[in-house]
């Protein structure tokens, strides 16, 4: 019995450790702080059986205490689809943040130990990240007061360093506010900035950020991605936990599948090609993430409902091309296709199509049943 035991003990334990992220930690020997920094990294569930992926970067500062919520969050967005599958990079600082975020008293700007700070996150960090991990172009900084001032360094380079900035109720320099006002205007890329406080957050930071929120809101742009939160009786610290989820589910909105409210308000809405919106949506992910992905199934039934509400057949052809190319073993882009020849009057080849998806694997809703009764209706109401 107890030889049983150890057996599905030791099952269970292998079980457990493919379904989770893997987490490591590191000693970096860093030349620019002539010291050694602890790391803890996170790496996508796949990260060892898909080679073939690459995936952002999360850079997390104060990961003393940043790192498990970000972490825990970027896996479960990533679980569900929402966001890409993501590398989470902490970095432990503990008492070394307030030295680590050092700036000079007159230019404000980083100096001493923050100055050696700023090289190695964005000198020796970020490409060792990238030669020893599978990683793509897009990478996002996070930080807390203090830290979160200092990422905002980072939009002041040509090109910036990071595409994504997350932060939670910053303690900004002097200047750092105008500075970012005026900065923002000149960026040349594509950048996404989320600012967080909270309603009981500490008086002075809760007003920075509103100032802040100020200045950067009329600037949202296409290339600007500005979202900000003041959570309702969120302090200084609880604030964390209810923005991290709510900065990923805004910067990687366009990543998510397409949820109802995405159908409705704009899908329902479209007069151009609804076929189009559905390439520019993966044409997106591809160009701002680094990543190719499969379009998904959800993505191309909602695009077809819509198409079909909206009598545009020829939206309807081209997305049911798209899924036989993608998914050519199952029914999915053969029932599209079927009803496309439906409406546009050729019978005999919608009558063709639904049969000849019989020994195809069904998806969703779609089931082999279907199709072969669709078949037959056509076939008992033309005479073939």
């Amino acid at each position: 019995m107890k030889k049983y035991v150890l057996i599905f003990l030791t099952f269970l334990i292998g079980f457990a450790s493919l379904a989770q992220s893997k987490i490591l930690y590191e000693e970096f020997n860093s030349s620019k702080l002539a010291e050694p920094r602890r790391l803890k990294i996170q790496l996508p569930r796949d990260y060892e059986t898909n080679t073939e992926k690459v995936y952002p970067i999360i850079v997390v500062l104060d990961a003393n205490y940043l790192f498990e919520p970000v972490a825990g969050n970027a896996d479960y967005f990533a679980y569900w689809e929402d966001m890409p599958e993501s590398i989470v990079v902490g970095i432990m600082q503990g008492d070394s943040r307030y030295e680590d975020c050092d700036y000079d008293d007159t230019n404000f700007l980083p100096a001493d130990k923050g100055a050696d700070f700023f090289e190695f996150v964005g000198l020796e960090l970020i490409p060792y990240i990238d030669q020893n991990y599978r990683t793509a172009k897009f990478a996002i900084a996070v930080g807390h007061d203090f830290t979160a001032n200092f990422i905002n360094y980072y939009l002041f380079k040509d090109p910036p360093l990071f595409n994504g900035y997350i932060n939670l109720s910053p303690d900004p320099a002097p200047m750092m506010i105008d500075r970012l006002a005026e900065r923002v205007p000149a960026i040349p890329s594509k950048i996404f900035y989320y600012l967080a406080t909270g309603t009981d957050d500490i008086k002075d930071l809760m007003e920075n950020a509103e100032r802040l929120n100020a200045l950067l809101k009329p600037q949202a742009s296409k290339e600007f991605n500005y979202y900000y939160d003041n959570f309702e009786g969120a302090t200084h610290y609880s604030l964390v936990a209810r923005a991290i989820p709510s900065a990923m589910e805004k910067i990687f909105s366009v990543y998510r599948p397409i949820s109802k409210q995405e159908y409705t308000d704009k899908l329902l809405k479209m007069e151009t090609p609804i076929h189009q919106y559905l390439v520019d949506k993966y044409k997106t992910i591809e160009d701002l993430f680094g990543i190719t992905n499969p379009i998904r199934v959800n993505d191309f039934i909602a695009t077809c409902k819509a198409a079909e509400k909206k009598k545009q057949w020829e939206s309807l052809r081209e997305i049911a091309t798209l899924a036989q190319r993608q998914y050519p073993n199952t029914v999915l882009g053969d029932y599209y296709m079927g009803r496309y020849y439906e409406e546009t009057g050729d019978a005999k080849k919608a009558m063709r199509t639904f049969q000849g998806a019989y020994d195809k694997e069904e998806v969703d809703f779609i089931t082999i049943d279907i199709m072969l009764d669709k078949a037959d209706k056509i076939k008992t109401d033309f005479g073939y």
